[in-house]
């Protein structure tokens, strides 16, 4: 048995062993035009494992670098784009930089309070008090995504003055929902999701079957 601790250290990790072995299987390719071909087929690829935004003309750039980085450069295709050696001869991947900051509420999430915190720096009024309401009715059901069993509307209306900073309070005709329809649009979404992700893995796998991979 063949162990990753025994293989080569891979100089981008974002694409996986089967990628680089693709290239490598490239490389031995001696038609010029299939070698073009799979060697596009790869970006190709690469670009949909990769989860960056992908925007602009050129996006495809970056992923054409990274197989030529890859390759160690003795990839012999056309590279339909300009690049240079000298400045991509080293990836390093950029630090994720981790949020320290401190959340008090944490099934409520850093967005959710800092939400609360912009309202409550809003003018009273209308515009405020609809705000206000659609954060209440957020925060219950992200509650009740934390914990089904039970949820006091006060709590809610009390964390929500909490972290605003005594600022904020529900308005005085507002309504929460029953703790079910909040767990009932919970549920649909769930069903939602895993309809999603069951459509999106067959599309991938008809594309990867078309692609001969």
């Amino acid at each position: 048995m063949e162990y990753n601790t025994q293989r080569p250290q891979l100089r981008i990790n974002d694409y996986g062993r089967n990628i680089c072995k693709l290239i490598e299987y490239a490389k031995t390719v001696e038609d010029r035009d299939r070698r073009n071909q799979m060697a596009a087929a790869i970006v190709d690829i690469m670009s949909r494992i990769s989860t960056d935004v992908k925007e602009g003309d050129d996006y495809k750039r970056k992923y054409w670098v990274h197989l030529m980085i890859l390759a160690n450069w003795e990839l012999d295709v056309d590279v339909p784009y300009e690049i240079s050696r000298d400045e991509t001869v080293e990836f390093a991947p950029h630090p994720l930089a981790y949020n320290q900051g401190n959340t008090r509420y944490r099934h409520y999430g850093s967005v959710m309070e800092n939400m609360i915190k912009r309202v409550a720096d809003y003018p009273e009024g209308e515009e405020r008090d609809e705000l206000v309401g659609l954060i209440a009715h957020a925060m219950k059901r992200d509650y009740l995504l934390w914990n089904r069993d039970t949820v006091e509307d006060d709590l809610i209306s009390l964390q929500l003055n909490t972290i605003s900073g005594g600022k904020l309070d529900v308005p005085a005709d507002f309504q929460y929902k029953e703790n079910r329809d909040y767990l009932k649009g919970l549920d649909e979404e769930r069903r939602a999701n895993i309809v999603h992700k069951k459509k999106k893995k067959k599309k991938k796998k008809k594309n990867k079957q078309q692609e001969g991979f």
